[in-house]
């Protein structure tokens, strides 16, 4: 599970961005996920490599369909083999060609020839086997982009959390502040009555001066969550977000002896790039196999530009076999071997890495509700221990220092609380995530 980051940390990636006046706007997490589905540029590179990948398997279709080609040629020539020839073709030759000094020593004849040409892949097995891993590779791709879709929807989850949690902290610290500015108050009419020494006033008044800056970087991390769910969306404004409902706890309904899925779209595309591998190699093996194809054209001839007075055709097939490339193939051969081989070994890790993941994060759900039962009672007891020194304080019953710790004690563990809740929400979403099918 990923470390989770706290409150005055969070999203310092934007952290260096000029703070202008900025407008708030309130959004809900739909909002948020619909158009992270719509804009986010990650998402569309995934679309963009499903694309290249399906462009790659539909150029295979070239090992059944036929290759066609047209052509329109023009020549001059005084060769006496291609003088004599294009005569024969053009279908013009007489009796007085024959003449031993004009075969030797022609004229200039001019031949035009429109030729038309076909070639048809009859039996390319390697070719086959090279389609079965394009479109292995296809359907991988096509994988791999649902499950880049899933991560964004759990990273739209987190960043939404950490807008809450941000919008939490500025409200905690807003409220210590009231509570600082009070008792300020309070410190300054004793300290004029003569309860109290100039010394303690000075500390109450940094107590005020570090919640000011605290709230200040409180502010400054609603604006950096802000800021990564612009990000997000592919929204270059920047405006500063507003949830439309606070951090609380969730509770889903969770399998927590759920394991980890072979189905699950990433681990299938692990298994659907293996299987292009060994359908590669394959290819590569059967590239020792000879090859048959058939042919044929259809040609026009004429001594006159886009003519066609004389006109034959020509088919057939032909049964090629490379029998040695200076050991290429066989080098080719073992490397897609290898190739496959290693993506064998790769699924099997990442498949043994998830199983990892998962066991980490179902201790991490189970840790952060502990944690959470903790914190509450924590908040309970610093309120109450808060409550009663203030009442003692008032009463000249109290020392300053007492009330500021029970002060900062407070804050602390109302912190830490939201704090929690966000990992035990996350934690949830996280492994709801992992043992998606």
């Amino acid at each position: 599970m990923q470390k989770t980051i706290h409150l005055f940390t969070i999203l310092l990636l934007f952290g260096n961005m000029p703070l202008q006046a900025q407008e708030f706007i309130p959004i809900t997490k739909t909002e948020v996920l619909y158009k992270v589905s719509e804009n986010n540029t990650t998402i569309k590179i995934s679309e963009e490599e499903f694309k290249q990948a399906r462009a790659d398997y539909r150029q295979t279709n070239a090992v059944f369909l036929p290759n066609i080609t047209a052509s329109h040629t023009g020549i001059a020539t005084t060769n006496p083999l291609m003088a004599f020839g294009s005569k024969l073709n053009q279908q013009i030759l007489t009796q007085n060609d024959f003449n031993p000094a004009l075969l030797n020593n022609p004229s200039q004849i001019e031949n035009y020839a429109t030729r038309f040409e076909i070639q048809q892949p009859l039996i390319n097995v390697d070719g086959i086997y090279q389609r079965r891993a394009a479109k292995s590779k296809m359907e991988a791709m096509s994988l791999q982009q649902q499950r880049t879709t899933d991560y964004l929807v759990l990273e739209v989850e987190k960043a939404y959390m950490q807008l809450q949690l941000a919008y939490k902290g500025v409200d905690v610290i807003e409220e210590a502040l009231k509570t600082a500015l009070e008792n300020r108050r309070l410190a300054d009419n004793s300290f004029k009555q003569g309860y109290l020494q100039r010394a303690d006033v000075l500390n109450v008044e940094v107590r005020v001066t570090e919640i000011q800056n605290q709230l200040q970087t409180a502010k400054s991390n609603v604006q950096n969550a802000s800021n990564y769910l612009s990000f997000l969306m592919n929204d270059e404004t920047y405006v500063v977000y507003q949830p439309s409902d606070s951090l609380s706890v969730n509770t889903f309904t969770i399998e927590t002896n759920k394991n980890i899925s072979e189905n699950r779209s990433d681990i299938k595309a692990m298994q659907l790039a293996s299987n292009a591998y060994e359908a590669m190699n394959k290819a590569d093996k059967m590239a020792f196999l000879p090859r048959l194809n058939a042919f044929g054209s259809y040609e026009l001839y004429d001594d006159q530009i886009f003519q066609a007075d004389a006109n034959g055709y020509l088919f057939g097939a032909q049964l090629s076999w490379d029998i040695f490339q200076g050991s290429k193939r066989f080098g080719k051969a073992q490397k897609s071997k290898a190739e496959f081989e290693k993506s064998q070994l790769q699924y099997s890790q990442y498949v043994s890495q998830s199983n990892l993941e998962l066991n980490k994060a179902k201790r991490a759900l189970t840790d952060a509700e502990n944690k959470l039962k903790l914190t509450m009672l924590a908040l309970e007891q610093s309120k109450e221990s808060l409550r009663i020194r203030t009442n003692r304080f008032e009463e000249g019953l109290e020392k300053t220092s007492d009330l500021l710790m029970s002060e900062t004690q407070y804050a602390q563990k109302q912190l830490e609380y939201y704090q929690t809740i966000f990992e035990f929400n996350y934690a949830q979403a996280y492994l709801r995530f992992l043992t998606k099918d």
